[in-house]
């Protein structure tokens, strides 16, 4: 377990103590992570930011021995016993990945695309569902709020499976009290990417959405912001610049080409409401921390693809932020 940080918690401070993490697109051992780690940090409050879910199923084939085959990662794997095939769950669920276990018709018809997205649609949303519980079982009764939302990568029916919970606390478009100080608003919406993913809104739209929420708050002074696209142009949404057929841009020299790919109605909006502190991902490439005005903006990165959970540890105290810093576990 990694930590690095820009400024030291003091031992002894009192105060509002969170944890931020975002885009663990599907990784099973991120979210448990996450939901594990108000023991580790002393986090009372933790705040999972968009694209949650993750983007393929593995088909798992039932062999007609009782036995199991399955093609992941370049490596065939066959002749798995139920143990095995236990043990390669794991190892998709850890990568963001969703095992789909079948015999050969059900495997056979994962070939036609409505299917095999109507499919993959049922998996995600059931690994939501789990996650609840999971989440429920170890949090209940310990004082800790979860708060999540999705991300623009995330197909809007998951929702449901996020709300009802007396545990998770259902986020996205809502103002709501963190303590008795604090307020916070959340989305997971985007401004338009190349990929036309399900939350994605033209810039005014986007910023409509942030001043509708911000019409609720009462003392913006104390605001958190949630907001899944950083500032643009703000170091924290620098990502490959891609050229028309998506590949990334290399030029002689300098290599990697970036180019900043946030929002301008989120950089608007903080210039213009100040919040206390916001919290961003989209951008996997653009962790870091940067300060906008009073406001302190905070993306965690993401590391998904190898189960390693990226996370900012934030204290207030006093309507300030007293201290921040990256943890990798």
């Amino acid at each position: 377990m990694g930590l690095w940080s820009k400024r030291s918690v003091r031992a002894g401070s009192t105060g509002t103590r969170l944890l931020f993490a975002t885009d663990i697109h599907g990784s099973d051992a991120c979210f448990r992570k996450f939901v594990n780690a108000h023991t580790v940090y002393r986090t009372p409050l933790l705040i999972l930011g968009g694209d949650i879910t993750g983007k393929m199923i593995v088909p798992i084939l039932r062999e007609r021995d009782g036995t199991y085959s399955c093609e992941y990662n370049d490596r065939h794997y066959t002749e798995l016993d139920e143990a095995g095939k236990t043990e390669l769950m794991t190892v998709i669920r850890r990568f963001g990945h969703y095992p789909l276990v079948g015999g050969e018709d059900e495997i056979v018809a994962l070939a036609d695309p409505g299917h095999r997205d109507a499919a993959f649609r049922r998996t995600v949303y059931a690994s939501i569902e789990d996650w609840v519980t999971f989440a429920e079982e170890r949090l209940r009764g310990t004082g800790v709020q979860l708060f999540m939302a999705p991300g623009n990568d995330d197909f809007l029916e998951i929702d449901s499976a996020l709300q009802g919970s007396d545990v998770v606390t259902f986020a996205e478009g809502r103002c709501l009290p963190i303590g008795d100080v604090y307020e916070m608003i959340t989305t997971g919406y985007s401004n338009p990417t190349p990929w036309n993913t399900d939350r994605e809104l033209p810039e005014d739209k986007l910023r409509e959405r942030l001043d509708s929420m911000f019409s609720q708050v009462k003392n913006p002074e104390n605001l958190i912001c949630v907001a899944h696209p950083p500032p643009y142009d703000s170091s924290l949404d620098s990502a490959p610049a891609l050229d028309e057929e998506f590949g990334m841009q290399v030029e002689m020299g300098v290599g990697v080409v970036t180019a900043p790919v946030g929002s301008t109605a989120v950089r608007g909006f903080i210039e213009e409401a100040a919040p206390l502190l916001s919290l961003h991902g989209h951008v996997h490439e653009g962790g870091g921390a940067v300060e906008i005005g009073r406001t302190l903006c905070v993306n965690p990165g993401s590391a998904y693809t190898g189960g390693t959970l990226m996370s900012a540890i934030i204290e207030l105290q006093d309507g300030a932020v007293k201290s921040h810093q990256f943890a990798a576990a």
